[in-house]
């Protein structure tokens, strides 16, 4: 079966950060797309703006007339319940039913393919890499796990002869593309509800390395052999050095197997987008990319969504992150510190999925306590049920802070109000992106 044979794409879960990259490719190429999610999000409304029909009650009798299963591929993530009534309607109707990560693979493999993996990191890494490749003018569609601001997308459509996928370690989704290239940015342990141990998460980054069928770049110190290596000051094979702030950003050189590359400069902030911005030059310089493209395309990437985006006013200073493993918050915390010496900082933290509190609760009670201030919000379930004893009250007896309360989302901007901050950092997966406008609103007016 090609996957671009059928007349309509059916999304369940259609407001999906991932899901949606794959609608509006499926829009681009002509094809009629339609779905269901049950939350409406300013992305879905943009979708429907696209000319995607999505509606948000699962209710056979609101799939779109024309849609048979001869003339439908139906796409869903595992987040779907297995008692979703659409979904049980194509299964017991015969319609060819896939997953997310089946479809991107299948739609890749037969283009040269760069997997961009890692448990933090991929998203930017994949967005800047996408970004160089359009500077460059090579054919190439980026599938991205977030809104790349440059395009306001999270897809960047230039051709399909390449294509730059983010690959998802989360239900092994990885192991279903076929990459020429790939980079992992890391293998720390996460997802232990689906892997168990923490050893299955890197035993299945190696699974994910043998696939690859042209040549690996990870960040030194990982455990891949014949890879290429990048890093910041670590002697790696791509090798970023010379690091200055200039005007408030990046600016650094980097040692390639192919020589120099000087006086690149970058927007982002933070040293693990100085990383990131390697591994994306590691790859676009293997693939012959020319460096002054490189350098363009570095110097004009304004980042992603949600991922440390700032913003300022009234002499206050607010930091929005995706940041939801400890590793990802040590991070963020760390790039306020080094943006902001001496600044108090608030944090807001919105932990997601019981699980993940359950099994790195004391490494969240660590990071969290390198925070001035805490407001710590309800755990975001996502698609979990609750575990008894698992609570945010629960972890915050871990956080080794004089200043720290527990607060529902609805509360949390009226606590934020009454706290003193020079800094506030909001950080989450889950809905806490629903305070950030009204946060920036209050801002502003203060």
């Amino acid at each position: 079966m090609n996957i671009l044979d059928k007349t309509y794409y059916y999304f369940i879960g259609a407001g999906g950060i991932g899901m949606s990259a794959l609608e509006r490719f499926f829009k681009s190429i002509g094809k009629e797309v339609a779905g269901y999610d049950k939350t409406q999000t300013e992305l879905t409304t943009e979708l429907i703006a696209e000319g995607i029909d999505i509606h948000f009650e699962d209710n056979i009798e609101l799939i779109p007339g024309g849609i048979n299963a001869e003339n439908t591929l139906v796409i869903y993530t595992p987040a779907i319940p297995k008692d979703h009534s659409e979904l049980n309607y194509f299964l017991v109707n015969d319609f060819k039913v896939m997953k997310r990560s089946e479809v991107l693979g299948e739609i890749t493999k037969h283009t040269y393919n760069i997997g961009v993996a890692g448990t933090h990191g991929k998203t930017t890494t994949s967005s800047i890499l996408g970004h160089i490749l359009k500077v460059a003018n090579v054919e190439c569609t980026a599938f991205l796990g977030g809104i790349a601001e440059n395009y306001d997308s999270n897809i960047i459509l230039n051709g399909s002869k390449y294509t730059v996928a983010e690959a998802d370690e989360f239900d092994r989704s990885f192991l279903r593309l076929s990459p020429k290239l790939a980079i992992i940015t890391s293998d720390d342990a996460d997802h232990l509800d689906i892997y168990g141990e923490r050893d299955e998460v890197k035993k299945s980054f190696q699974e994910f390395a043998a696939i690859v069928e042209e040549k690996l770049f990870v960040h030194k110190g990982l455990p891949f052999e014949g890879a290429f290596t990048y890093g910041v000051d670590l002697d790696a094979d791509y090798d970023a050095h010379n690091v200055r702030i200039i005007d408030g950003h990046y600016v650094f050189d980097v040692k390639t197997p192919n020589g120099s590359l000087t006086d690149i400069g970058i927007l982002l902030p933070g040293h693990h987008n100085m990383e990131n911005a390697v591994a994306a030059l590691a790859v676009a310089d293997y693939m012959g990319v020319p460096h002054d493209k490189i350098k363009e395309a570095l110097s004009t990437f304004v980042g992603v969504k949600r991922r440390f985006n700032r913003f300022e006013a009234n002499g206050k200073i607010y930091i929005d992150d995706y940041a939801h493993h400890p590793t990802e918050l040590n991070a963020a915390i760390r790039s306020v510190r080094e943006l902001y010496p001496g600044k108090k900082v608030l944090g807001v933290f919105q932990p997601h999925l019981f699980t993940r509190t359950r099994d790195f609760a004391e490494e969240f009670g660590e990071s969290l306590s390198q925070l001035d201030s805490l407001i710590l919000l309800d755990i975001y379930p996502a698609r979990e049920l609750p575990i008894e004893g698992i609570t945010s009250n629960w972890l915050l007896e871990k956080v080794n802070l004089n200043e720290k309360i527990v607060s529902s989302l609805e509360d949390s901007l009226a606590n934020i109000k009454k706290q003193d901050f020079d800094v506030l950092l909001t950080v989450g997966a889950g809905n806490i992106d629903t305070i950030v406008k009204p946060i920036k609103e209050w801002l502003s007016e203060a």
